[in-house]
């Protein structure tokens, strides 16, 4: 459970996660980072579900770049492949919210590599009340980095799964 938004805007890149880890109804952690930048390919990415679910995905996700020369598209759908073909991982459960200077995409594990329409992505608990916000706000004047740092905050009034500590990262 949580949020997650990818914004892009004016050559900006950002994705932007809350910091609330829950077990059940329980908060186990407040300050979570689930949002990860991945520096030699220009790639940012966020997750929601199991963490270590998360973790796993994403440093699949890296090699995959690494393998095909930084192309996200073709790394996307190699993941999406093995994720919904192998045994050990087609029993992760998680969402990434992945982008580059030029896609966007949700990756899950049934083997969909989703190219989103617009500039906002949301995943998780409270991606669609941060979606809906980032919609609004990138509209206005604000930044992409103020627009999704806008838009999680909106959903953590909303969604019990949501905090306010917000983590971004960009390129």
């Amino acid at each position: 459970m949580t949020t997650i938004i990818l914004v892009r805007k004016n050559n900006e890149v950002v994705v932007a996660g809350d910091g609330q880890v829950s077990m059940g109804n329980t908060v186990v952690k407040r300050t979570a980072s689930k949002v990860r930048k991945i520096e030699k390919r220009d790639v940012v990415a966020g997750f929601a579900g199991s963490t270590a679910d998360a973790l796993t995905l994403f440093e699949r996700l890296e090699g995959k770049l690494e393998k095909h020369a930084g192309n996200l598209s073709r790394a996307a759908v190699e993941l999406a492949k093995d994720w919904r073909t192998d045994k050990y991982l087609r029993r992760l459960e998680a969402l990434m919210a992945v982008g580059d200077k030029n896609n966007s995409y949700i990756i899950s594990g049934t083997g969909d590599v989703l190219e989103p329409e617009g500039d906002v992505v949301g995943i998780g608990s409270g991606g669609n009340y941060a979606l809906a916000a980032g919609k609004v706000l990138i509209e206005g004047k604000m930044s992409a980095e103020e627009v999704a740092k806008k838009a999680i905050k909106i959903a953590a009034d909303i969604c019990v799964f949501t905090n306010e500590n917000v983590k971004i990262e960009k390129i």
